[in-house]
């Protein structure tokens, strides 16, 4: 590695990537080792198991690796790009380890949860704050029922039983929230819809 002018350590975080992405081995532990803690700490607060989180921060840098070289500066950070990958796959991994929707009651505190933990932190570019401040301003019934549903992965069906409301109020719920996220996000109609 004589071609470096400074430490592998004193790297930046890009230059690491790239190394990471192809193969070198003495970059490769330098980019682990700079984000290890930071991915683990995002795994082990969304999941709350540490031998699912180290398994996690594992798959993590096995996505980084692989998809290294589709990584866009323009989209954010190095990190915010890691521990993004982190905190979907820890998603994924409570909604798989998930067997009963969350209880009404408990929903509005892991709604205010999320928005004040490191994960926050890691996650805090520009286009997530600009949604969560959006999914906060709608109204409260709108913005459980959108949660539930792009969160939790719930049905308009399953969201109507478990709030006690006909299945037309929970439809119109969702399709009223993602209206509103459009118009104040200025994202384009992608087709989605309601189960």
């Amino acid at each position: 590695m004589s071609g470096f002018r400074f430490p592998v350590g004193r790297l930046p975080d890009e230059a690491l990537l790239s190394g990471l992405a192809t193969g070198d081995p003495e970059l490769a532990v330098a980019f682990v080792r700079r984000f290890q803690h930071r991915v683990f700490g995002v795994a082990m607060t969304v999941i709350g198991d540490r031998q699912i989180a180290e398994d996690i921060a594992q798959q993590t840098f096995e996505r980084a690796w692989r998809h290294a070289q589709i990584y866009d500066s323009r989209r954010g950070s190095v990190t915010t790009w890691l521990t993004t990958i982190a905190h979907n796959l820890a998603v994924d991994a409570v909604r798989a380890r998930r067997t009963e929707p969350v209880a009404p009651e408990d929903l509005d505190a892991l709604v205010g949860a999320v928005t004040e933990t490191p994960e926050r932190w890691a996650l805090a570019d520009e286009a997530s704050s600009q949604l969560r401040a959006a999914v906060a301003r709608l109204p409260r019934g709108q913005a459980r029922a959108l949660v539930m549903a792009g969160i939790y992965g719930m049905t308009a069906q399953q969201i109507a039983d478990l709030e006690q409301i006909p299945l037309g109020t929970a439809k119109t719920r969702i399709r009223a929230a993602m209206a509103k996220l459009r118009t104040t996000l200025g994202s384009p109609n992608r087709g989605d819809h309601v189960q």
